[in-house]
């Protein structure tokens, strides 16, 4: 999901990041080009522990007459919301032999579990579908 990100940066000082729709969640990094994956890092530190929902994103437009967020600039970050450890709920699915053992094959040679590969599997489908419509 894309949220916004407020970006700044003072004199002789790293980028720094602010990200409104997690309050006190922020980041930096010395290069613009470092800062999408220290963002995806400080969201998933946010969460670390807690029991919360991922907030919908808001837009810039909704911050723009926040005077927090003045002189600096606005960047759009796709966070992988499947990184995040927010309240996690079991269930029971049923799925051929042969594909639960591609999956977890799959999973293991990208160093992820299979629930973390379905979660992702599940987001990248429905995002694609979204852009769709």
């Amino acid at each position: 999901m894309f949220y916004p990100a407020y970006v700044h940066k003072d004199a002789d000082s790293a980028w720094g990041v602010t990200l409104p729709d997690f309050p006190g969640c922020f980041s930096g990094s010395d290069g613009l080009e470092g800062l999408p994956a220290a963002i995806q890092e400080a969201v998933e530190v946010y969460f670390e522990g807690e029991a919360i929902d991922i907030p919908t994103p808001s837009t810039p437009e909704q911050w723009a007459d926040d005077e927090r967020f003045q002189g600096g600039y606005w960047m759009l970050v796709n966070l992988d919301t499947s990184r995040i450890n927010a309240r996690a709920i079991r269930l029971n699915i049923s799925l051929p032999e042969r594909l639960v053992k591609e999956i977890d094959t799959f999973a293991r040679s990208h160093h992820l579990s299979r629930s973390a590969f379905l979660a992702r599997a599940a987001e990248r489908e429905m995002s694609i579908a979204k852009r769709q419509t």
